[in-house]
């Protein structure tokens, strides 16, 4: 079976995500903004946590791991090599180490770019990629530590990953970065459309992630710096594409 996974909003606009294993009762939580909503939400669904996985060091992503901790006696899994920043690891990861969970083994990508030492964990039975603040719907996390070839890099890992994995991003912005994308590609009917189903679904307060690898192939701009439109109207064309990407986010981060 795959794995159920529940969205938990938290602070103004955070996601935190649910994983759990009803074979082996195994569950997890995918960063912890805010320790209460996590709590409720295992209580309701009188889940036992198992285990804490976290994706960088930014407090809207930690601040509530040593009280879920404590509440929970949950193992908690991080970057080794941003160790020194993160919580108390019981486990500490690197690319390409395997993450035994219930019955599935997971994925580990550095995705640094948003941070160094960026960590996205990725289900390949359960097609389900955490990326928190790396690839998010319709964009990608601001470059606060990294540049734009590191996050450019990151991202390359991710997309050829099979276009039905949804991604479980960190945030809420999805409505913003859709009027930015428009202001990229304006002419992509698949965006147009996108963006009016985004703007319906927060309207009914629906989220909008999960969304597919597919649908972020065809829409968000970060991962369309080689498609020759995007390059003519940005006055690019004979620009490699990562100088491409580079202008994109320059003029997101001035949106």
């Amino acid at each position: 079976m795959p794995l159920e996974i529940v969205t938990i909003p938290c602070l103004n606009d955070n996601y935190a995500y649910l994983v759990h294993d009803a074979t082996s009762g195994a569950t997890a939580v995918v960063d912890v903004p805010d320790a209460n909503p996590i709590q409720q939400a295992l209580a309701a669904r009188n889940w036992q946590l198992s285990d804490i996985f976290i994706t960088h060091h930014h407090d809207d992503h930690i601040q509530g791991v040593d009280r879920l901790r404590m509440a929970t006696s949950a193992q908690v899994w991080g970057a080794r090599n941003d160790a020194a920043r993160l919580p108390a690891l019981d486990h500490s990861l690197i690319e390409g180490d395997a993450l035994p969970f219930g019955g599935e083994t997971g994925q580990i990508f550095d995705v640094s770019g948003h941070t160094v030492g960026h960590l996205a964990f990725y289900f390949p039975q359960s097609a389900a990629l955490f990326t928190a603040d790396s690839l998010m719907a319709l964009g990608c996390g601001r470059l606060f530590e990294g540049t734009a070839a590191q996050m450019h890099h990151s991202l390359s890992k991710l997309t050829v990953l099979p276009p039905e994995t949804l991604i479980f991003s960190g945030h809420e912005y999805t409505a913003s970065n859709a009027k930015f994308a428009l202001t990229i590609e304006p002419t992509n009917e698949a965006l147009t459309s996108r963006s009016r189903d985004i703007i319906a679904a927060r309207a009914e307060g629906r989220f909008t992630v999960p969304s597919s690898l597919a649908e972020e192939l065809a829409t968000n701009p970060f991962l369309r710096s080689h498609i020759p439109g995007i390059k003519r109207s940005l006055n690019m064309v004979d620009r490699s594409d990562l100088e491409v990407f580079a202008e994109v986010r320059r003029r997101k981060d001035k949106f």
